[in-house]
């Protein structure tokens, strides 16, 4: 597992630049170019969360990418303004009032059974078959649900049964996550 940390100076950087990304589609600008050097560079998956008023306003994310932390950040910022399907694009209007919310992910590993888990210390990704789900590390913690009740609600949100998660044809993958937001800053 490759190991990094993000400075105070990094993240303010990729909430900076993930909302300069929103702001440019928005309003059809141009990328500044940014270079990206220590730990921003690095090949990992990220999270860009959108909430609006302490509400959800939109969530995507890669678990791995091929691209630096930085590119990542961006990508994901503006497809979690733009193209989640739950929630209409984001307007010039909620731009202002949006908190943004990163999260940078470690590689995946694989648990042996769903017992690895340990609830906000892990995310999970759940596949059973074709069907598979994620949830970050925060997402237990903030819903105050332990680590079976998590799993059920992960379970459902792969549109398998509730129980489907205790059935050894299940697979987990765990990973940590880096996670900060305008708010911290």
């Amino acid at each position: 597992m490759v190991e990094f940390d993000l400075n105070r100076e990094e993240k303010r950087l990729l909430l900076r630049a993930a909302r300069a990304a929103i702001q440019r589609r928005l309003s059809g600008g141009d990328r500044e170019e940014v270079q990206a050097s220590g730990a921003l560079a690095i090949p990992c998956g990220a999270f860009v969360t959108l909430h609006l008023r302490k509400q959800l306003r939109g969530c995507i994310g890669h678990l791995e990418s091929d691209q630096s932390l930085l590119e990542t950040v961006e990508r994901m910022a503006v497809a979690a303004a733009s193209d989640d399907p739950r929630f209409p694009p984001l307007s010039d209007a909620e731009l202002p009032e949006i908190e943004l919310e990163i999260s940078a992910l470690s590689p995946l590993w694989p648990a042996t059974d769903w017992s690895e888990f340990e609830v906000g210390e892990h995310g999970v990704l759940l596949r059973k078959g074709f069907h598979q789900a994620v949830f970050l590390p925060q997402v237990a913690p903030e819903q105050g649900w332990d680590a079976e009740t998590t799993l059920t609600h992960l379970a459902l949100k792969a549109g398998l049964p509730a129980e489907a998660w205790r059935e050894p044809d299940c697979r987990f993958q765990l990973f940590t996550a880096i996670v900060f937001s305008e708010g911290d800053a």
